[in-house]
């Protein structure tokens, strides 16, 4: 049985058998085995899953808990970013990529969790966003038919519980309900390329 840890890219923690390739945080969500919170404070990171200077075993009482994503993509979409410390050169790329996008010096992981904050809820629920197909970056993640798809140049990329399906055309005109939040999205139009599993 798959344990509550995943992300999905609506940014529920869910119970599936993917694992993914990247985990984080979003601060100590559970007591004992279950996860009893969506988040505890603004920073939601994105880390390498063997990190040996930063290891905290699964369900550990009074510490964050560990999350699991597909890929890094997906945990961009709900509204995490990469970490400053076991992801250092993607941190300072995302910055950087960050700075292109929204003026200013390079942005503190403060600044950049405050503003995700505010961008990636609605009450307890993710927040989402319109925006013209053709201005989706490469790496976004919006709503197809109602489930999770990843813009990929010209297709868009369904996503579910067992990964990714067949990729179809992406629509070349109208508006498409985005998932990634809208500073994410400035990002990635500024140049920053998601690990894409």
């Amino acid at each position: 049985m798959a344990e509550r840890n995943r992300v999905s890219p609506r940014s529920d923690i869910v119970a599936i058998p993917l694992r993914g390739r990247f985990m984080g945080n979003r601060g100590c969500l559970h007591r004992g085995r279950t996860v009893v919170r969506n988040h505890s404070g603004k920073r939601w990171i994105i880390c390498v899953t063997d990190y040996p200077a930063r290891t905290v075993p699964q369900w550990s009482e009074g510490h964050y808990t560990v999350l699991f994503f597909h890929d890094e993509a997906v945990a961009l979409a709900a509204g995490h970013r990469p970490c400053a410390l076991c992801r250092h050169e993607r941190y300072n790329d995302f910055r950087a990529a960050w700075r292109a996008a929204h003026g200013g010096g390079l942005p503190s992981a403060d600044e950049m969790d405050a503003r995700l904050h505010g961008e990636r809820l609605d009450g307890s629920h993710q927040r989402t966003h319109e925006a013209a197909w053709s201005s989706l970056p490469p790496g976004t993640f919006t709503l197809v038919d109602g489930g999770p798809a990843l813009v990929l140049g010209e297709t868009v990329v369904p996503w579910s519980e067992d990964g990714y399906a067949a990729p179809s055309t992406r629509p070349a005109s109208g508006t498409a309900t985005v998932l990634t939040p809208p500073a994410t999205v400035a990002v990635l139009a500024a140049g920053y390329r998601p690990d894409v599993a």
